[in-house]
């Protein structure tokens, strides 16, 4: 099983402040004969119409010397899960994680706009001091 990424526990903490319940830590899916560790597995009641909104969320630091190149991991890994996520579990929506600094650096950047304009993207924007989820993107229905 892989390490769990340095903000994992900022993540879980925001997610839980926001109402989610943590239901997978971590949420394994099977490729075939292979296996894919997505970070966070969760679920929030939807009061209104008594039912449960499904996520997964991968959490990913972007702490190497290279941006672009974490980009392009991120990027990868999302669209792999994401495509795995639709066949076993089409209920739960895949979002990646990243922190406030990370998005005001190479997301406004036209490398990082390329992956906010693919129209199955989504992103938490957290902030791990306070463990608080500044955006999600889109905008997740109460």
């Amino acid at each position: 099983m892989p390490a769990k990424d340095i903000y994992h526990d900022n993540v879980c903490n925001a997610l839980i402040k926001d109402g989610w319940t943590i239901t997978d830590d971590p949420l394994v899916l099977s490729i075939g004969t292979r296996s894919v560790y997505i970070d966070l597995g969760a679920e929030k009641l939807i009061a209104a119409e008594r039912d449960n909104q499904k996520i997964a969320v991968e959490i990913k630091s972007f702490l190497s010397s290279s941006p672009i190149r974490d980009l392009e991991n991120a990027w990868g890994q999302f669209f792999l899960y994401a495509r795995a996520l639709k066949k076993r579990e089409p209920d739960r929506c895949l979002y990646l994680a990243i922190r406030l600094s990370t998005f005001e650096t190479i997301f406004q950047e036209e490398a990082g706009q390329l992956i906010l304009e693919e129209p199955d993207f989504r992103l938490i924007v957290f902030d791990p001091d306070h463990e608080d989820i500044i955006q999600w993107q889109p905008q997740i229905t109460p």
